[in-house]
């Protein structure tokens, strides 16, 4: 009933992450975050291929290297990288040992069925028919492994539920499923999915990838699935920030209770060990651009999805995934949107059961500026303010307030109504 936080593999380790990786990173946030609500830790793409390295893992013309997968075309951790997936266990001991931190564990699938299981005419488990009579020849463009279901077929549906049987076996309680929100959104798809988890008997979030989602698909999406991306993949710059103030905007619409549109992972802390883009470095945001992307998330409710890798987060991004005040917004507040936009912006949140007001200004220009709010826009007189990133009490406020922000900067905090 909240958005999910946790740690996702991609940013950091590309699809060449290891278990030993993994377990490092659930170890940190057992220890360090799971308190603040922290708990999912989810592996990212390509955890069937073979090896290591940070070239893209396509196959060739002739399907090779070949990925693991069993009799019933229904893939498998690679050996080499999870080493205790080793006889026929699949994810089930490193989803035992995420699950003994008091966290959950998730995996990434591309959409579809492998299009080596389509060439060997694997059978499909609870199907009279085999692999090659259900796919269809849609694909990613980026990563070749994969052909997408004709949901028109009984067997693609049999298909899927047999691959979420597996995965509720292994105890998986997060699946983001990739290739199928954009470039074009697979609406049955979709539903396969959503029907896969609900018959495997295991509750599981649904994240759908990558985006943009269309617009148009958000009363089908938000129906289906409890996140989806709203834009391609979010790098560390600022330009792929400040790009995203219109894009949750345009989505308030479709923000529920239980569904929530998403910005996609958080790129601070350490990122690119193994690629996917750049060389490794901590992230190039700005200490005022990471506290403006943190507070754009969380008065959006945003799912927030640590990137970077988490043993080696220093003071400052452990101080920006610890701040209970600031990650109570993300998980604890109603009727989010944006008051006034352009380069100086306001947004707002009510704070269930009560008549206090969480506020958030930003200063997306490029040199520091004081950011105002009318009072009256929140429905307020005189209010006490907080600082919620510093904890400071700002002292009774009357008619309007202003904080100087700096540059590509955000301002969060809580107003509590007074009498006048």
């Amino acid at each position: 009933m909240t958005p999910p936080m946790g740690w996702n593999s991609y940013d950091a380790f590309n699809w060449s992450v290891t278990e030993a990786d993994v377990r490092a990173n659930a170890d940190y946030l057992s220890e360090h975050l799971l308190r603040y609500g922290w708990q999912y830790v989810v592996v990212d793409w390509a955890w069937y291929y073979p090896g290591r390295h940070d070239d893209s893992p396509n196959q060739d013309a002739d399907l090779r290297p070949r990925l693991r997968m069993d009799r019933h075309g229904r893939l498998l951790p690679d050996l080499t990288r999870f080493p205790s997936a080793a006889g026929g266990n699949g994810f089930k001991p490193l989803a035992d040992y995420v699950h003994a931190r008091g966290l959950k564990f998730g995996v990434h699938l591309m959409r579809g069925i492998p299009r080596q299981a389509v060439a060997d005419r694997v059978p499909i488990l609870g199907f009279a028919g085999r692999a090659d009579q259900i796919n269809n020849t849609t694909t990613a463009s980026w990563l070749n492994l994969m052909w997408g279901l004709e949901m028109t077929n009984r067997g693609a549906q049999a298909y899927l539920d047999s691959v979420f049987q597996l995965l509720a076996a292994w105890g998986v309680d997060y699946v983001k499923v990739d290739d199928i929100a954009a470039p074009t959104y697979r609406q049955a798809e979709v539903e396969g999915y959503r029907l896969a988890i609900r018959r495997s008997g295991r509750p599981m979030v649904l994240s759908l990838s990558p985006g943009p989602t269309p617009l148009a698909s958000g009363p089908h999406v938000r129906a289906n699935a409890q996140l989806w991306r709203i834009v391609n993949d979010l790098w560390d710059d600022w330009p792929g920030v400040d790009a995203l103030f219109d894009q949750l905007r345009d989505w308030t619409p479709h923000r529920t209770e239980v569904s929530w549109p998403d910005p996609d992972m958080i790129p601070i802390g350490r990122l690119s060990k193994h690629g996917p883009v750049g060389p490794p470095r901590y992230s190039a945001l700005t200490p005022d651009e990471q506290r403006a992307l943190m507070t754009l998330w969380v008065i959006n409710r945003a799912p927030l999805m640590w990137g970077g890798n988490l043993v080696e987060n220093r003071a400052a991004e452990l101080a920006l995934m610890s701040n209970a005040a600031v990650l109570a917004v993300q998980q604890h507040s109603t009727g989010n949107r944006q008051l006034h936009g352009g380069d100086r912006q306001v947004w707002t949140a009510d704070v269930p059961n009560t008549d206090h007001r969480y506020l958030a200004l930003f200063n997306r220009g490029d040199a520091p500026a004081e950011v105002t709010v009318d009072l009256a826009d929140l429905g307020i007189a005189t209010a006490g303010a907080t600082d919620l990133w510093s904890g400071a009490n700002l002292g009774p406020v009357s008619g309007s307030l202003t904080r100087p922000i700096p540059a590509h900067g955000a301002g969060l905090y809580r107003m509590a109504p007074r009498p006048s």
